[in-house]
Order: structure tokens, then sequence, then C-alpha cells
């Protein structure tokens, strides 16, 4: 059985014009997005890599998805293309193992433009063990700096890269599923998908 994850470029700009509309063969910006379309059990998802890394993966369905790719390229003063280079096949490949329920922790090259303290709020995230769970409190805690809760779930949302820094793995203090931007139905498989196939007990970080 073949467990690869599916992409095809197929019509990808013609169905998401938005993206590439502003894009310009003829451009001056300093960096080039690639970007492909991935199949995955969840559903489509939209993959975007510079030469330095990763910088956008997220479902299709994300709420403000044309915001985020506006913002992205304004951040990185980049156009978006339809293409592939080696961060996006090694994505490919990490995703498909991570699927399967063999692979825990991503080790694909990233680039995440952002401020200091967007920097140390998605470092954080990714210290949440895989099949783990950590409240917004226990993650400014995890920060030191416990006053910042509200901040945190903000650039928690603004979090580019879906999976591999894993907002999903924050919940409410008192235990309940909160906002997540692709949907609260994603959001509970993924972590019931990875409590499965886990064996750290379930429960809270701390």
């Amino acid at each position: 059985m073949n467990n690869k994850l599916s992409s095809d470029n197929t019509g990808f700009a013609e169905r998401y014009p938005w993206i590439f509309e502003k894009s310009s063969s003829s451009s001056n910006k300093k960096a080039t997005i690639k970007m492909t379309e991935l199949s995955t059990p969840l559903g489509l998802m939209l993959a975007g890599a510079t030469s330095e890394g990763v910088c956008l993966l997220e479902f299709t369905n994300r709420i403000r998805l044309e915001e985020e790719f506006i913002e992205l390229q304004r951040l990185l003063d980049a156009d978006m293309v339809v293409g592939r280079n080696e961060h996006l096949d090694q994505l490919e490949n990490e995703l498909t193992e991570y699927f399967i329920g063999n692979l825990k922790t991503f080790s694909v090259p990233l680039h995440t433009p952002g401020n200091d303290f967007s920097q140390s709020v998605w470092k954080t995230l990714q210290q949440i063990p895989y099949g783990k769970t950590c409240s917004y409190k226990e993650q400014a805690e995890m920060m030191n700096n416990p006053k910042a809760i509200r901040a945190i779930a903000s650039t928690n949302g603004r979090n580019r890269l879906a999976i591999i820094v894993p907002c999903h793995r924050v919940i409410g203090s008192d235990g309940k599923m909160t906002g997540y931007a692709a949907g609260i139905d994603k959001k509970k498989w993924l972590l019931q998908f990875e409590r499965n196939n886990s064996e750290i007990e379930d429960g809270y970080l701390f």
C-alpha cells in the first residue's frame, strides 16, 4: 500500500488566482516562494518554501488565508510561484511519515519571519511533546512571561506552519478545545491521532 501524500500542481494557479495575481516574472522582489498543493488525510494543504526553508503550511479552509499570504509576501519581500524545491520535497516526505504515525518531530528547515517575541512563542510550541497538550497559561510559564497569555494566544494564531509548529497542542486551561484557524474538528483529529500513536500517557505538559 502506498501511503505517500499526493501532490499535483495541475491547475494550481487557476484554483488560487489570488495567490499569484500580484506576482510577476519581472518583479524586483528579493525572494521567491515556491508553492505546491498537498493532499492529506485531513484535506488539501498549501505549502510554500523559499531557498532557506518552508515558510508556509496551511489547510485550504484556514480562516483569513488570503490575508496571511499577503502578510507573508510582505514580510519576505517575495513573489509566489507554482513550483517545488528540496525543502518542499522533504516536507512532503516528512508529512507522509507523520500521517502514517512514524514521525513525531519535523526536521525540515523552516523560514519563519517575525519579531523576537513571535519567534520565542513559536519555538515554545515546538517544545510541546508529541501526544501531549499544554494550556496557554502553561505556555506563558514556559516562556517565563506569565502575564503575556493574550499576546501568546494571538501569536499562536499567526503561526503559518500548521502541524510542524504544533499550535494544535495548545488547549484551554479547563481542557476544552479552543480556536483553531482550520477548524476544531481538525484540531481534535490531530490530537487524537497523536495520542493514539504516542507511548506517552495522555495529559498535560505539567
